[in-house]
């Protein structure tokens, strides 16, 4: 059965040393995506800086990366980027999910990280009327 979440929540990325980070449940989104800028690569490492004002010892924190691809993405607005995209795991719900992210420069969105179908699907239904689910079960234990 799936589980339900809310439209929007807060997760963990263990393997980036990320916790509490605001998730948007973004149905209209095939991929999913965590907000960087300075996307580059060096000498075989994709390396790009988190970005995240709302926790202060994240902000502007820099990722190195030895294992990603490239992933041509479709954007809200039609246009087909060629998007960096690494592998890494989430954790909802207590559970520990792996999941690919594509890099994207969103500095205007409210929320570092979105959620698309082609993590959801299997796993989630979700209700547009609840919020934090997973993070209020993780604060409640």
């Amino acid at each position: 059965m799936k589980r339900e979440i809310g439209r929007i929540d807060k997760a963990d990325f263990p393997q980036l040393n990320l916790i509490n980070i605001e998730v948007k449940i973004d149905t209209g989104a095939y991929t999913s995506s965590i907000h960087c800028k300075n996307v580059k690569v060096e000498d075989n490492y994709l390396k790009c800086t988190f970005l995240d004002e709302e926790h202060p010892s994240y902000h502007e924190k820099e990722f190195v990366f030895d294992e990603y691809d490239v992933k041509v993405v479709k954007s809200s607005n039609g246009q087909a980027q060629a998007r960096y995209r690494i592998k890494t795991e989430i954790v909802l719900f207590g559970k520990t999910h792996p999941i690919y992210l594509t890099l994207s420069d969103r500095e205007e969105m409210r929320f570092p990280v979105l959620l698309g179908r082609n993590f959801l699907s299997r796993k989630y239904v979700v209700d547009i009327n609840k919020t934090n689910l997973s993070y209020k079960q993780k604060i409640e234990k």
